[in-house]
């Protein structure tokens, strides 16, 4: 165990009520973890993050400790907080490695559950129904699991070895995956229903772009940022680099195109740095690695080599903060390729349940759909979140779906 793990673990004061645990989306019981650790019990520690958060490992490196966990313990308000990230990665990472050698231990109870999407909502759905004993079979689009996990963030923050962990994992429990598959084109979802399966999950992310609706759109030095992270190497950049927005898929765009060989990376925002909906922590590292930022700044128009553009500021108008363009502002920006990172939104390819305006897809706190045996949850029903918070959702879908299962008449 690295001597920094040790340290960090026993800086814990083992509150009563540890104000980390109630910052953390999932509740993390962090301070019994961190006992079981010192204790020498890092298997039990390690179960017990599992069974709370099947993507423990995963959030361990990309969750925005600064705002959940870290954010919220104790030791911050004097010193530094608990660098609680890092034990939950030594943690996760060592009970994946042990528990592929353990035999299951539920037998499989014949109820079979359809999951369409392997993304964050998917994945933790699968986990704990698959360990409760149901048939499971996961319906993913892409060639690989993981959905936003593997296809929308770059390796650098997320080491796509770890899905292949998190896959085998799954298939010890018995769940089958059928890659290349898109529900809803083809296979409908009356189809999956008589096809047997009990119920229904849907965790399929939010994918769509959504376009600034600007002149210059369809050029092609234009791409949409959450294509690109899918696969950044058939692209070609060119030297000098624009990425419109300012949110997380923003950074993880312009910090990947920095590493692609883009010599100026430039991240174009209509307002101010405070308005950023990037944490800190990935805007920081956006900026070490280079990655410059133009602040209150907004597109016009797109052209062949760069950008129409200008200047914005914020202005009291009937008592709230408006956003204004400044007269006789107009500039260009030179520009070899431009990214449009303006949000996301969900793919139109299922029927038979009801949506929002937006495309999302419309549950009660539960997950269950419009439709009986539906259920759903993570970004395809709240919008682009944190893993910390699909999860979440998500076990309250799975332990909803185990409820409506045991209502069916066999």
């Amino acid at each position: 165990m690295g001597k920094h793990i040790i340290e960090e673990a026993s800086r814990c004061l083992q509150c009563k009520k540890p104000l980390c645990s109630k910052g953390c989306p999932i509740s993390t019981p962090i301070n019994e973890v961190i006992k079981l650790l010192l204790d020498g019990k890092t298997y039990e520690a390690g179960e017990l993050l599992f069974n709370n958060n099947p993507l423990s490992v995963v959030c361990s490196l990309i969750c925005p400790h600064e705002n959940f966990c870290e954010g919220h313990c104790i030791l911050g308000k004097k010193s530094s907080p608990i660098q609680i990230s890092d034990i939950e990665n030594y943690i996760s990472g060592y009970y994946l490695e042990q528990i592929q050698q353990r035999k299951p231990e539920h037998e499989n109870n014949g109820k079979k559950i359809a999951i369409v999407g392997s993304g964050p909502a998917g994945l933790t759905v699968a986990f704990i129904l698959a360990s409760k004993g149901f048939d499971v079979t996961i319906f993913e689009s892409e060639d690989k699991i993981g959905g936003v996990l593997q296809y929308g963030i770059p390796d650098f923050r997320l080491p796509k070895s770890l899905l292949v962990k998190l896959k085998k994992m799954l298939e010890r429990l018995g769940v089958k995956i059928r890659p290349n598959m898109v529900i809803g084109p083809i296979i409908t979802l009356e189809d999956l229903l008589r096809d047997g399966y009990k119920a229904i999950f849907i965790g399929t992310g939010v994918w769509s772009p959504k376009p600034l609706r600007i002149k210059g759109e369809t050029l092609g030095t234009v791409h949409y940022a959450i294509n690109y992270l899918k696969n950044p190497n058939v692209y070609s950049l060119g030297k000098r680099v624009f990425v419109i927005g300012a949110g997380n898929v923003a950074m993880d765009v312009a910090r990947t195109a920095r590493r692609k060989g883009a010599e100026e990376v430039t991240v174009l925002y209509r307002r101010g740095e405070e308005n950023m909906s990037a944490t800190k922590y990935e805007y920081e590292y956006a900026k070490l690695d280079g990655v410059l930022f133009q602040f209150y700044t907004a597109p016009l128009e797109i052209l062949d080599d760069g950008i129409r553009c200008v200047r914005t500021h914020l202005e009291e108008q009937d008592g709230s903060m408006r956003l204004v363009t400044e007269d006789g502002s107009e500039h260009f920006l030179e520009a070899d390729t431009v990214f449009i990172a303006a949000s996301q939104t969900p793919r139109d390819n299922l029927s038979g349940i009801e949506v929002g305006k937006t495309g999302l897809i419309i549950t009660n706190e539960d997950g269950r759909t419009t439709r009986e045996g539906v259920f759903a949850s993570g970004d395809v029903v709240t919008g682009a979140k944190t893993v910390a918070e699909a999860v979440n959702l998500s076990k309250r879908s799975a332990q909803a779906i185990m409820d409506y299962v045991a209502t069916l008449k066999e």
